[in-house]
C-alpha cells in the first residue's frame, strides 16, 4: 500500500483539507483525515493532467522523428508539466509520414511504455485559407478512398482526426466516426450554416478555438460562434495567452464553461523537415508563422487563473477530466476517489511539480 498525505487535495469536485489517499494495486483504496503516522505531506494532490493535442518535445518532432524515442521525450516533457496521458499528434505531411508516426505509437505499445493515448491527425482534410502554418500544397479535400485506407492502416491508433467539415462529406464524417474516431473541427472556414451542419452529423469537438478558424465576424460569424453558440460542442483552447488573448478565453469560458478544455499545442525547436519550429520567446514560429507554443499543461492551469481568472477548480477540470472525458478515457482520469484508478499530480504551494503519474509509477516515488 502506498500512502500519500497532502495539506490539500482536489478530487475532482471540491478540496479536501489534510487528508491522505492510500492506493493498493494501482486503485485509491481509502481517502481519509491524515494522521502523524502518515509522514510528511504534499502540499498539493490534484488529478493528473491530460494532454489532447502536443507535436512534440525535447528537440525531437514526432513528424520529423517517428519513434519510440520521440513518443518517449513527449511523454517526459508532459510528465515533467503534469500531464499523465498526452495525445501526439501529427501536422498535415504525405501519407507515408502519417503512416511512420502510426508506426511509431504501435511500437511505443507493444513495448508496454505508458501515457500515450494514440494518435492526432491534424489534417491534411483542412480549408487552404485556414491552413496557418500547415504546408499548403498538401492541404486538399478528402477522397473517400484515401480515408478509408488511412483508416484501415491506423485502426486502432488513431483517436482523433481534425479536419473542415465544410469540405467533407457526410458519407465521409460516418465513416470516420464508425472507426470510434473523435472527429474535430479545425483549420476551417466554415459558415455559421456549414459549421452547425457538422455538428448535426455528430461532430462533437472543435480544435483550438478561435485559431484557424471562420471567426466572429459580426454579419458573417463562422466556425467559432457556432461553437461558442452550441449546447453540446466541446472545444480545446490554446492558453498560452499569445494564441487567444485571455479576454477570450474568459468569454469562451462564460459561454462554455467545462465544455472548454486546454491543450498545449506544444512543438519543439527543429531544424529539419517542413515544419521548422524556431523559438520565439514563449512561443514558436514556422517559416515566420506563429505555428505551436511552448506550454505544459501546468502552465496552461496557471495561466487559466491568472490569466483568465478562471478558478483553481475550473481550470484543474479543464486541464484533466475535461480532455479525458472527450477522449472518453475511463472516468478515473480527473477524479481522486475511492475505488478509482491513482492519476494523481502533486504539487507544491507554488504550483511546482513533486510528482505526476497514473499509479504504475506512482509506487517507486
Amino acid at each position: 500500500m502506498i500512502t500519500i498525505a497532502a495539506q490539500r487535495i482536489f478530487d475532482g469536485n471540491q478540496w479536501l483539507m489534510n487528508h491522505t489517499v492510500e492506493v493498493v494495486d494501482g486503485i485509491i483504496a481509502a481517502i481519509r483525515p491524515t494522521t502523524a503516522k502518515d509522514g510528511p505531506a504534499v502540499p498539493l494532490l490534484v488529478p493528473a493532467f491530460v494532454d489532447a493535442q502536443i507535436y512534440g518535445a525535447n528537440g525531437r518532432l514526432l513528424s520529423v522523428f517517428p519513434d519510440i524515442t520521440t513518443i518517449q521525450a513527449i511523454r517526459d516533457y508532459s510528465k515533467k508539466g503534469g500531464a499523465a496521458a498526452f495525445l501526439p499528434t501529427v501536422a498535415t505531411h504525405p501519407t507515408p509520414v502519417i503512416h511512420a508516426c502510426i508506426d511509431a505509437v504501435r511500437n511505443y505499445w507493444e513495448q508496454g511504455h505508458q501515457g500515450c493515448l494514440g494518435l492526432h491527425v491534424e489534417g491534411p482534410w483542412m480549408h487552404p485559407v485556414k491552413r496557418g502554418a500547415h504546408v499548403e500544397e498538401w492541404v486538399h479535400p478528402p477522397d473517400i478512398n484515401e480515408v478509408k485506407a488511412l483508416l484501415e492502416y491506423g485502426s486502432g491508433v488513431i483517436k482523433m482526426i481534425t479536419l473542415a467539415p465544410e469540405i467533407t462529406s457526410p458519407e465521409i464524417i460516418a465513416l470516420i466516426q464508425s472507426y470510434r474516431i473523435i472527429i474535430s473541427a479545425g483549420h476551417s472556414n466554415a459558415t455559421l450554416q456549414e459549421s452547425q451542419k457538422g455538428f448535426a452529423l455528430g461532430i462533437p469537438a472543435v480544435t483550438h478555438l478561435f485559431n484557424a478558424m471562420s471567426g466572429c465576424d459580426h454579419r458573417n460569424p463562422g466556425l467559432a460562434i457556432a461553437a461558442l453558440s452550441s449546447t453540446n460542442v466541446t472545444c480545446s483552447i490554446i492558453p498560452d495567452g499569445i494564441h487567444v488573448h485571455p479576454q477570450m478565453i474568459q468569454i469562451a469560458y462564460k459561454l462554455l464553461g467545462r465544455r472548454l478544455f486546454a491543450i498545449t499545442d506544444a512543438v519543439t525547436e527543429t531544424s529539419t523537415g517542413p515544419y521548422q519550429h524556431t523559438l520565439s520567446g514563449d512561443h514558436y514560429t514556422s517559416n515566420g508563422i506563429l505555428s505551436g507554443s511552448a506550454l505544459t499543461m501546468l502552465q496552461a492551469c496557471k495561466n487559466l487563473q491568472n490569466l483568465a481568472n478562471i478558478s483553481e477548480e475550473d481550470a484543474l477540470w479543464m486541464c484533466s477530466a475535461g480532455p479525458a472525458q472527450l477522449l472518453k478515457l475511463d472516468t478515473d482520469f480527473g477524479f481522486i476517489q475511492e475505488n478509482k484508478s491513482a492519476h494523481l499530480l502533486a504539487l507544491t504551494e507554488d504550483w511546482e511539480v513533486i510528482f505526476c503519474d497514473s499509479h504504475e509509477q506512482v509506487k517507486v516515488k
